[in-house]
């Protein structure tokens, strides 16, 4: 996938990036490429290396080894660049409960040296939608308007890279969806490195996944891709409303068709596996009609991120 990017137009640049704490490795020769504009789903377990991962692109601690560049600036010899290019709201946003909202964000211009910083201020509210809290206590928000101010620091100096650890938590659906919305607006104009235990976040918002599981990428790809690619062979789910016991035997007769299982015999419900590349979606279908068992549903299977996920992990843990 590294060299299918557009290494001239690449915000994001790690290589071969490793960190041990005493014995243990954290990070495992870690390489990736984040394109300009790109949102990146950063997946993995507890303990897997995220936040390592986050800490080294941020600036808060150097790696054992290996490199990381953001917006061509090497992020242990140029930290200071690449701080003033980044936004980043960590997992556990650091508030201030005695500041009103406003303050908050006041002091956190001024420790960035933003310009016109009253303009600055109220546009990161408005992206936030937090513009009437701006003379509230922090102390008295909720959590969720806590999470929200957190993202406006993260965004007060406008960032080319905006690097976001768990931005939904604690809020409610419908701030979810805001915030969701938020981000989807900000890639293009930004390039973000998306950290979330919520997977369809990742399927709604991300335009490519990164898997990381003990210290070392195990996948990545688009979630479409990498559906595809973990599945094995292509399935279609099939109803008819004429369920019979032959129906199995009968689809195999198919061209293309590797096996068919009973998902549940009274409603007529089968998964039909076939030849990855192939679709025999027509063939199957046509069999259907003309035998009359009366198609009530033909669709394509595909793993959801969370099997996704939970299939690549496992499996690394067990090998």
């Amino acid at each position: 996938m590294l060299d299918e990017l557009n290494e001239s137009n690449v915000t994001i640049q790690v290589q071969n990036l490793t960190k041990t704490y005493g014995p243990h490795p954290a990070l495992r020769d870690v390489s990736f490429q984040v394109q300009k504009g790109e949102i990146l789903g950063f997946l993995g377990p507890n303990g897997a290396g995220k936040t390592t991962t986050m800490r080294i692109l941020t600036g808060f601690m150097p790696p054992t080894s290996g490199s990381a560049r953001v917006a061509g600036y090497d992020v242990f010899y140029d930290s200071i660049e690449v701080r003033r290019r980044i936004g980043y709201l960590p997992e556990s946003v650091p508030l201030y409960n005695e500041m009103t909202v406003w303050d908050y964000l006041d002091f956190c211009a001024r420790l960035r040296s933003v310009p016109e910083r009253d303009g600055a201020i109220e546009r990161a509210l408005e992206m936030v939608s937090v513009g009437e809290k701006a003379d509230t206590l922090i102390g008295k928000l909720s959590k969720g308007y806590r999470q929200r101010v957190g993202i406006a620091q993260a965004l007060l100096h406008d960032p080319e890279v905006l690097i976001l650890d768990e931005p939904t938590i604690g809020l409610d659906p419908k701030q979810i969806i805001e915030i969701r919305n938020l981000i989807k607006s900000l890639g293009g104009d930004h390039t973000i490195l998306l950290s979330t235990h919520i997977l369809p976040e990742v399927s709604q918002t991300c335009s490519r996944v990164l898997i990381i599981n003990e210290g070392v990428i195990v996948a990545e790809d688009t979630p479409a891709r990498l559906s595809a690619r973990v599945g094995g062979g292509a399935h279609i789910h099939l109803q008819v409303a004429q369920p019979a016991p032959e129906i199995p035997g009968e689809l195999e007769k198919v061209r293309g068709v590797l096996g068919v299982r009973t998902k549940d015999a009274n409603a007529g419900i089968y998964e039909v596996e076939v030849n990855p590349g192939a679709d025999r979606r027509a063939e199957v279908a046509a069999m259907v009609v003309q035998r009359g068992w009366g198609l009530l549903e033909l669709r394509p299977v595909t793993l959801s991120l969370e099997e996704v996920f939970l299939k690549l992990t496992t499996e690394e843990e067990t090998n």
